[in-house]
């Protein structure tokens, strides 16, 4: 299959909270989401939203920067939010265990450039770029699984 790609542009940042939501209710054990874009683009803000939307109770959901994984638990499966902008090796995310979240967990993962060869095929590639300085920006959603198929064209058409 080749892959599936749409774009969606996101006016405010309340328009990307409406779109994590939206994607957040049809994410479930065993997805992995791999946010792409520069410093800024709104990559954690992106898996903030996505978070909070799923969590039972309201709770903070910091950045992963320095701590390189936050985890969460919802009544149906455990979150992974992963920062991999320090890690130097794939084998530095092997030690953090986030290839066995890959597949039990709902995985976010910024910077997934640094998982090279472990990157899961399965996964869900959000690419999130500014295109002007009001701070609109455009998100690119990826996939080569059909699983996403479905989810794509929901998150398009409503």
């Amino acid at each position: 299959m080749s892959g599936l790609q749409s774009k969606i542009s996101l006016a405010s940042p309340e328009d990307t909270r409406a779109i994590a939501q939206r994607l957040g209710g049809y994410l479930h054990a065993g997805d992995v989401l791999l946010f792409e874009g520069d410093i800024g683009a709104g990559k954690t803000h992106f898996a903030r939203c996505l978070i909070q939307s799923l969590l039972p109770e309201p709770e903070d959901v910091p950045s992963p920067t320095f701590t390189l994984v936050q985890t969460y638990e919802t009544p149906d499966f455990e979150i992974w939010h992963a920062d991999l902008y320090r890690l130097s090796s794939p084998d530095e995310v092997v030690e953090l265990g986030l290839t066995e979240a890959f597949e039990d967990a709902v995985c976010l993962v910024e910077w997934p450039d640094r998982l090279a060869e472990l990157k899961p095929e399965k996964a869900l590639t959000l690419s999130l770029q500014m295109t002007d300085t009001r701070g609109e920006r455009e998100l690119t959603l990826r996939a080569k699984d059909s699983r996403w198929a479905v989810v794509l064209d929901k998150m398009i058409h409503g």
